[in-house]
């Protein structure tokens, strides 16, 4: 019974910490990128147990401040053309390309919260995901349908406000 409060506890303390239990957010991501909980570990740079404590919630918090930069470098991955069409060179590059990552969450790495405005603050977002030329084959895609949109992506594969 007090590992089951545990538990709830730290499911709670998840929710408000990362917005969701990190159990949710791990289980999409290994729908994903189609892959295993271990292979996630390690990407991560997290050991297999320690992710399963923390998944489970057994364990609150992911105490490295580079595994949990590296699991929001994964959530954003997912949305990569080639990843999300579940393309498996596309897959194995974004988790090499995560696994081989050195990041850090200090203050100067974290994106300004609303200090650009207009269109130009989604264009880092657009340029993460997507090279500049699969923003402007998209562009092109969608131009008939939706020519504003088209346009917004033309300007952030070009990176300027022409």
């Amino acid at each position: 019974m007090e590992e089951q409060q545990s538990v709830q506890r730290n499911l709670a303390l998840q929710r408000q910490w990362y917005g969701e239990p990190l159990g949710d957010r791990v289980r999409r991501l290994i729908v994903a990128f189609r892959t295993s909980q271990a292979h996630i570990a390690e990407v991560l740079g997290i050991s297999g147990p320690m992710l399963s404590q923390v998944m489970s919630g057994r364990r609150a918090k992911i105490g490295n401040p580079s595994v949990l930069a590296r699991l929001v470098m994964l959530e954003r991955k997912v949305l990569m053309p080639g990843v999300a069409a579940g393309e498996s060179e596309a897959v194995a590059q974004a988790l090499e390309d995560v696994r081989c990552s050195r990041p850090s969450l200090a203050r100067e790495n974290n994106p300004p919260v609303q200090r650009a405005n207009g269109e130009e603050s989604a264009w880092p977002v657009l340029r993460e995901v997507a090279r500049p030329s699969e923003l402007e084959l998209v562009a092109e895609l969608i131009d008939g349908d939706y020519p504003a949109l088209a346009e917004l992506l033309r300007r952030a594969a070009a990176g300027d406000s022409a």
